[in-house]
């Protein structure tokens, strides 16, 4: 290793003289920058902070959550109990690795260090080891691309005290005098995909428009990206660099304790935030199925500008909050502390409990007839839950361009294309011993462009995803007596451990986590969002 730091891993404690890093562990021992991001993301992807498990539990048992916001937010509170175990990670999609850093004061590295290779080491064995998925496509032409089999490049960005772009974190301000901290995140796909960016002007700033653009774009979130949300609002910046870069902190927790007093610095706006968890509760999409629990909190964030331009920028992180402090030393290592006993919490239990099945539920099972399937969905209407079990096909973006591509050669579909309901979704890796790795619904609505070409052949006349689809999708619904049925997001190492009890890869081996397979689920937990008559759950909220 090209630098040993005073640090590591015999034990651990929290230590006593810094009542500021109370709810971090320290590690006084030796260790390397490398060590330091493995362990990082070793803890995130499979734990979550006190404060974020918390947040779930008051949301599933306030009074004004509906049904269904109970039902997803107790299977999520169940999955974050498998998850803790070590063994399979909270969400299939076991993100980008984001690690933020900031120097202060004096400190500094030995000059032979590469601080962005040790902490990509770090990254490279935290994901291989455990398991995680390897999400990333490297291009081998401006068109053409190829999975690396390693998630990197990792994102790493690492600022002087004084040259950050976006304002600085209290965390990194209150730190000790000489410190390295960091924040380290691991970023889905789904939850970056929602965030939206306007290159505005001072027009936009008067309270009439600012909150009617406020609930234009926190509606379009929708749910794929699995609510609860964590939402972030940025107006304002002196570039358009700064001010996403400000949003992505603040995604990331990074602003918890900004200052809600006006400076020319930058400031929270508590009433705009409390505008924020209003349009969330009201929007009726709850925690995916309905409800009140499409927020779990809001942060607005308003920064200085150029006279000329107003840049605005909206994003969340999903209800796979996973994002990591830490603080190096030349004391030692502070981590942030993260629930490794999540049934021990006050509430858990009773919250816990509102995820299991009712005898009111509709059991489908699959066993190769895709119209035993849609009979058996008979006359089902958006909202109602479904247990299904059997054979389903698990596809997603790369196996439907292939698709398509025989398609436009004038080929046939593969058999199997037509027999199975297909379900989006990219497992994680399998760990040792285990049937597969974590696994949870993508995005439907990016598939939604193949509509006609499958449907019209026999294909994908039941699909379960994730999230609202566009129209398109719900009038081939009504013109070939199809169902789309939505999957719980955000629970995939329950479904992986509990619900799913076989699986082999058919097709596409090359495109790992993207490979066409045949997985075999029991009672997995489904709700219909469209039926064979086009009527739409989310249209109607």
């Amino acid at each position: 290793m090209k630098l040993i730091l005073a640090i590591f891993f015999d034990f651990c404690y929290t230590f006593p003289m810094q009542n500021s890093l109370s709810n971090f562990d320290f590690y006084p021992k030796e260790t390397s920058l490398s060590q330091i991001s493995e362990k990082a993301f070793n803890r995130l992807s499979f734990t979550f902070t006190k404060e974020h498990l918390t947040s779930i539990i008051k949301a599933a048992l306030s009074e004004d959550a509906s049904d269904n916001d109970r039902y997803v937010l107790s299977c999520m509170l169940k999955n974050a109990l498998v998850s803790s175990k070590g063994i399979f990670p909270l969400c299939q999609d076991t993100g980008i690795a984001n690690i933020f850093g900031w120097k202060k004061g004096k400190f500094s590295l030995d000059s032979s260090t590469d601080i962005y290779d040790e902490l990509t080491k770090g990254v490279k064995k935290s994901y291989d080891e455990k398991k995680l998925r390897f999400s990333t496509t490297v291009p081998t032409s401006f068109y053409e691309e190829k999975d690396p089999k390693n998630n990197l490049p990792a994102q790493i960005s690492i600022f002087e005290e004084r040259a950050c772009l976006a304002p600085m974190p209290d965390f990194v301000r209150n730190a000790p005098n000489d410190s390295l901290s960091f924040i380290f995140c691991a970023k889905g796909g789904g939850s970056s995909n929602k965030t939206s960016f306007i290159q505005g002007t001072k027009a936009y700033l008067t309270k009439e428009r600012f909150t009617a653009l406020m609930k234009q774009e926190l509606l379009h979130f929708g749910t794929s990206a699995c609510p609860p949300y964590t939402i972030a609002i940025v107006a304002g910046g002196l570039s358009p660099e700064q001010n996403l870069l400000a949003l992505k902190l603040a995604t990331m927790g990074a602003y918890e304790k900004m200052t809600y007093e006006p400076n020319e610095n930058g400031f929270r706006d508590k009433e705009l935030e409390e505008e924020a968890m209003k349009i969330a509760e009201e929007s009726g999409f709850g925690s995916q199925f309905g409800g009140k629990k499409f927020a779990l909190s809001a942060t607005v964030i308003r920064l200085p500008r150029h006279g000329a331009s107003c840049p605005i920028s909206f994003g969340l992180s999903c209800s796979a909050h996973r994002n990591l402090k830490a603080i190096l030393t030349k004391e030692g290592l502070y981590l942030e502390k993260t629930v490794s006993e999540p049934e021990e919490l006050e509430g858990f239990s009773e919250a816990v409990k509102f995820c299991e099945i009712e005898q009111s539920e509709i059991s489908v099972t699959s066993s190769g007839d895709i119209k035993e399937v849609l009979k058996s969905l008979g006359e089902a209407k958006p909202g109602t839950r479904i247990i299904l079990s059997g054979k389903i096909l698990v596809a997603r973006d790369a196996a439907h361009a292939r698709w398509q591509k025989l398609i436009g050669k004038g080929e046939d579909l593969p058999e199997y294309c037509t027999k199975y309901p297909i379900c989006y979704a990219g497992p994680a890796r399998t760990p040792e011993g285990k049937i597969i790795g974590s696994f949870g619904p993508t995005t439907a609505g990016r598939m939604d462009v193949y509509a006609e070409s499958l449907m019209s052949r026999g294909s994908a006349l039941v699909t379960l995803a994730k999230g609202n689809r566009s129209k398109g999708w719900t009038d081939s619904c009504k013109k070939y007596g199809s169902f789309y049925l939505g999957t719980p997001g955000g629970i995939a190492s329950l479904i992986a451990s509990e619900y799913i009890v076989g699986q082999e890869i058919l097709d596409y081996e090359d495109l790992g986590m993207e490979a066409v397979r045949l997985v075999e689920v029991k009672n997995l937990p489904c709700f219909v969002i469209t039926n064979k008559n086009g009527e739409d759950f989310y249209a109607d909220l």
